[in-house]
């Protein structure tokens, strides 16, 4: 049987807010444990949430990118269920009325066309706590500062059809995210987090088939792996006459696997009713504007942009777009080099290939963008080759990782490195070189063109790669057209 894919994703998406959704207690990441938990987040008697207005802001800029309905009138609930790290027996979140009502997000995978994924809402709630599994040996430790951190979870339609869709939807989310400011996106702190729910089903069958739940996946790679294995296993369930259970699993990056960690809560088990200690949210159409006028530029109109502006292609577009420190630094790049297109190279390559080595991300680069800038300028103004800026470029970032600041013309100048570009010095190398290897002549002038590219070699070679490559060629023709 032709079995397909059912695919829907619940991202929670930690809030850039300086202090908790309901407190004031801190948020910032890697504090001692449980030093961060004031009374409110733990749910003491006598104390009562107060909701923080850049969290709605927040949400309501989220909803706006998506070309979602912002609801004017939402309510707060409590989820009730037993859990250690939730001191309160009960989580601040919302249900029937959330702030975020649909919406969509376009994805696309290479080679294919967009894709429109459906967002059924996204809804503000308060984190738990973290349960603590290697700190003490059998026994489980419990830190509190997470508790009462700003989250805004958003929720697909089950419209993604494989793990790779997922992956990209996950990936699009976190660009975006990042673009609006709203979250740091840094997965290994756990700023953003998701929950695949996973099904299968006959090929051509429009009802669902039951899905489990994959819980508290933070890498795109690991979102993609997990998926395909729950498939996998459904698959093999179902062909043996078996029937998926609904549960809740976890993902086991060791083993490759998924494993069940409790049965599948439904909604009525979470006794939802309106929190009374929060009154409803009403936003009048003054605020929701004003969050509207304050909109960056989106990911996707940026990635347009650089189509029309710079002429680049709409892969270059969209990889520079992905991340918004890269695409500043592309801007500023550009901008130093006056070449968009070169700067575009320049960045997608050695650049990158450069922040992947050393583990990096383009906020943390220690190359200048403005170093950069002039490095492209030197090979437009023919003062270096190509050849020769690759090795240049791993002087300026070392220089950079050292914490100085890279003189790009200096270093030039220092080490010797400007091209050669004299057509009588470089004339006469050739009429060496030509003289020296007639067996190559021979064969270049019997039509194997092939043998420029020794003779170009054994000039570079001589002049220690600094020739002008362009004056090379075209002298190197003509020194073979004068041989008899």
């Amino acid at each position: 049987m032709q079995w397909e894919a059912v695919i829907g994703l619940e991202v929670h998406v930690q809030l850039a807010t300086k202090s908790k959704i309901f407190s004031g207690a801190a948020t910032a990441f890697g504090a001692e444990p449980n030093t961060q938990a004031c009374p409110v987040d733990l749910g003491l008697p006598g104390v009562l949430p107060v909701l923080n207005e850049e969290v709605v802001r927040m949400a309501v800029t989220f909803g706006l990118a998506i070309g979602a309905e912002i609801n004017p009138y939402s309510v707060f609930d409590r989820k009730n269920y037993f859990y250690p790290d939730l001191p309160k027996g009960y989580q601040i979140s919302q249900f029937a009325d959330p702030i975020v009502g649909r919406g969509h997000l376009t994805i696309q995978l290479e080679g294919q066309p967009p894709r429109r994924v459906e967002i059924t809402r996204a809804h503000l709630e308060e984190d738990a706590g973290k349960s603590l599994h290697e700190a003490f040996a059998g026994k489980t430790g419990i830190d509190l500062n997470r508790a009462g951190t700003p989250l805004l979870e958003v929720v697909s339609e089950p419209d993604l059809r494989s793990a790779a869709e997922a992956a990209a939807y996950f990936r699009q989310m976190h660009s975006l995210v990042r673009h609006l400011k709203i979250c740091d996106g840094n997965l290994a702190e756990g700023s953003m987090r998701c929950d695949a729910n996973v099904s299968v089903r006959p090929r051509g069958q429009t009802e669902l088939g039951e899905r489990t739940e994959i819980k508290n996946v933070n890498s795109f790679r690991f979102l993609e792996l997990a998926i395909n294995y729950e498939i996998e296993r459904q698959i093999h369930i179902l062909d043996a006459g078996g029937r998926v259970e609904r549960d809740t699993r976890l993902y086991d990056a060791e083993r490759n696997e998924t494993r069940s960690m409790r049965s599948k809560e439904l909604s009525n088990d979470y006794r939802y009713f309106p929190d009374p200690d929060l009154l409803p949210v009403h936003l009048d159409e003054a605020f929701i504007e004003s969050v509207r006028r304050e909109l960056p530029e989106l990911p996707g109109e940026k990635q347009a942009r650089y189509q029309s502006e710079f002429g680049l292609s709409d892969y270059d577009a969209g990889f520079l777009t992905q991340d918004p420190d890269l695409a500043g630094y592309y801007e500023a790049v550009a901008a130093s080099a006056g070449d968009a297109k070169l700067a575009a190279n320049w960045v997608m390559g050695e650049l990158s290939a450069a922040l992947n080595r050393a583990d990096l991300t383009p906020d943390a680069c220690p190359l200048p963008a403005a170093s950069l800038g002039t490095l492209i300028r030197r090979i437009q103004d023919g003062t270096i080759s190509g050849k020769i800026a690759k090795g240049l470029f791993e002087k300026l970032w070392s220089a950079g990782v050292d914490g100085q600041t890279p003189d790009v013309d200096a270093i030039i100048e220092s080490e010797g490195l400007t091209q050669v570009s004299d057509t009588g010095e470089i004339a006469a190398i050739i009429d060496e070189i030509v003289a020296a290897n007639p067996a190559q002549v021979e064969q270049f002038k019997t039509g194997k063109e092939k043998v420029l590219g020794f003779f170009v070699g054994q000039v570079m070679k001589a002049t220690q790669g600094k020739a002008n490559p362009q004056m090379v060629n075209e002298l190197l023709r003509e020194a073979l057209a004068r041989q008899d």
